[in-house]
């Protein structure tokens, strides 16, 4: 299944998950956020908000083809 990933603020990284636009990621038929984290190589540690689809979502949550996943990390005492 093919997913839209952006991230913000310390967790960007140019051609892995900008905010600037989507980056699209393949993962198998019934991947989680973590699992998602995990592929990409981000320390769950680093993630405070996680949106799937505008909606605010966890670390468990199920991914679905053509899912978009927002990733930020925790700043100015979040």
């Amino acid at each position: 299944m093919d997913i839209s990933l952006k991230c913000f603020a310390t967790l960007v990284e140019a051609d892995k998950c900008d905010y600037k636009s989507s980056t699209k990621k393949t993962l198998p038929e019934g991947a989680t956020v973590r699992k998602l984290l995990a592929r990409e190589g981000i320390p769950d540690k680093d993630v405070k908000l996680i949106f799937v689809n505008g909606k605010k979502a966890s670390l468990d949550t199920p991914l679905r083809n053509g899912d978009q996943v927002g990733l930020a990390p925790a700043t100015g005492g979040m």
